[in-house]
């Protein structure tokens, strides 16, 4: 962390770093007063926009959560340096929203299923994941923008029909016959699935109605 912050404004951010990656949203400002031992909104507000300043956040001050770390402090989707010696073929089989839920057309939950329709991902980027488990989608919407998943990006994911808290997956909602992109936690009875876009909010569905489709291995930037 940079030598450019008060101790306060370091404790700030360390709080805002562990609540987003512990719930997949941002603190309101109460909450981090209430962490850090700060009473005044408007202390807590003054340290935020030093941070602001400084380039660790960015605000929406209009909004109750709006705040949003920057790339030098997130540690969502690292860049990698692919080997492209080994590369791995992947079906790109159809579109995903990171959005609100959209009806997709086709069979089997959704998508269309082309096999001639490959990219080849370098190896070093899924692990050691293979096989037919494999499969990419392209993202539409932006509201896993904060999780580095933008509009026309590719995210690679393992079929897998379970999730950890925190995972990002891409699930079909059977009652409402919908697919959508988010990061999965289980609570109780019913899922959230968590945005990760200030802007946006959860969505709440009961356990039963989520059918996981895989979970998000890499994402192939799209420069635009």
């Amino acid at each position: 962390m940079n030598n450019n912050l008060s101790a306060r404004q370091k404790k700030i951010l360390e709080y805002i770093e562990t609540f987003i990656a512990q719930n997949g949203y941002p603190p309101t400002i109460r909450e981090i007063g209430k962490h850090v031992g700060i009473a005044s909104t408007s202390v807590v507000n003054y340290n935020l926009n030093k941070l602001v300043e400084r380039g660790y956040i960015e605000r929406q001050p209009e909004v109750s959560r709006g705040l949003r770390l920057v790339s030098q402090t997130s540690e969502e989707m690292p860049v990698q340096y692919a080997d492209l010696a080994s590369l791995v073929p992947v079906p790109m089989v159809g579109k995903i929203a990171a959005s609100a839920p959209v009806p997709l057309p086709g069979e089997d939950f959704g998508y269309y299923y082309d096999a001639d329709d490959v990219i080849e991902v370098p190896q070093s980027l899924i692990g050691a994941f293979q096989g037919q488990d494999l499969f990419a989608l392209r993202v539409t919407g932006d509201s896993m923008i904060d999780a580095m998943v933008a509009e026309g990006d590719i995210i690679v994911l393992n079929r897998q029909n379970t999730a950890k808290n925190g995972d990002m997956v891409a699930v079909w909602l059977s009652e409402r016959g919908e697919t959508t992109l988010k990061k999965y936690f289980l609570e109780g009875r019913q899922v959230r699935l968590q945005p990760a876009n200030p802007m946006m909010d959860p969505i709440y569905v009961s356990a039963d109605q989520v059918n996981i489709q895989g979970r998000v291995l890499a994402v192939l930037r799209t420069l635009h």
